[in-house]
């Protein structure tokens, strides 16, 4: 459920879609490995799109509307992702070098374009102060059922600090849902978690996540971990909450006290 991709070549680097890599997630994912001068043109009849910034700068176009957007590091800044309903088009102008990653799937809706800037997208710390602050993340959330209900698709993003927890405590839902991954040094390295499958994760992974089982995540000391997070709803069943492992519903009692419990 885990592929490694190493170093991204130039042009469309495929993770998954919809035919016939990993079917099963209902999405079209990639990375975009853009040079300066480069301009890329996206434009789906029965898709919507999202096109989130991962590094350099472009200028972005779409219905007569242009933007501007920076950004050179994952870790440390807020994301930037343009969002359009299927038969919109997009027009991206590389700056410099830049790596965008863009996701799509079917979606019958129409609805109005929207660009999240770094302003609009918060940082929410979860995990703070408790269990000894070993599962104490950041986790910013790009649009999902709660500002964005017209969309069949989850985009947001995480920062696992490192030696600590993420996707905790271990929890499952009925969507299917893809990780990418990137760290903060090239050997950086972490876990991911499949129900009770662990694999390794390394820079440029992917983990692919069926419905159902529970994905807890770790880093390594050493390395922070980042990675995109993105879920697609089911028809007549979007993604609005967590199932929690029942056999770890005691982590969230309130002043909840871990080992050494004295």
């Amino acid at each position: 459920m885990v592929t490694v991709y190493g170093k991204m070549k130039k042009g469309y680097n495929e993770i998954c879609n919809m035919e016939d890599n990993h079917p099963d997630m209902l999405m079209d994912i990639g990375i975009q490995v853009m040079s300066a001068g480069e301009t890329l043109n996206i434009l789906e009849e029965e898709k919507e799109t999202a096109v989130l910034l991962l590094d350099g700068e472009v200028t972005l176009q779409w219905e007569g509307q242009e933007a501007t957007a920076v950004r050179r590091s994952v870790f440390d800044e807020n994301p930037v992702a343009l969002h359009v309903a299927r038969g919109i088009e997009i027009s991206v102008t590389a700056k410099d070098n830049a790596e965008l990653l863009i996701q799509k799937t079917t979606n019958e809706n129409s609805f109005a374009s929207k660009l999240y800037t770094q302003d609009d997208v918060g940082t929410e710390i979860f995990g703070d102060g408790v269990w000894e602050n070993t599962a104490r993340r950041a986790c910013r959330t790009v649009f999902d059922y709660n500002n964005a209900p017209y969309s069949n698709m989850v985009m947001g993003e995480l920062i696992n600090y490192p030696g600590r927890w993420s996707s905790y405590i271990p929890h499952g839902h009925d969507q299917p849902e893809v990780y990418f991954y990137r760290f903060n040094r090239e050997e950086g390295f972490g876990a991911a978690f499949l129900g009770d499958e662990a694999f390794k994760i390394q820079n440029n992974s992917a983990f692919f996540i069926p419905g159902g089982p529970t994905h807890p995540q770790v880093a390594a000391p050493g390395f922070a971990m980042y990675y995109c997070w993105m879920i697609r709803h089911l028809k007549d069943n979007p993604w609005t909450s967590r199932d929690n492992d029942e056999r770890y519903t005691w982590l969230l009692e309130k002043d909840v006290k871990i080992w050494p419990n004295k």
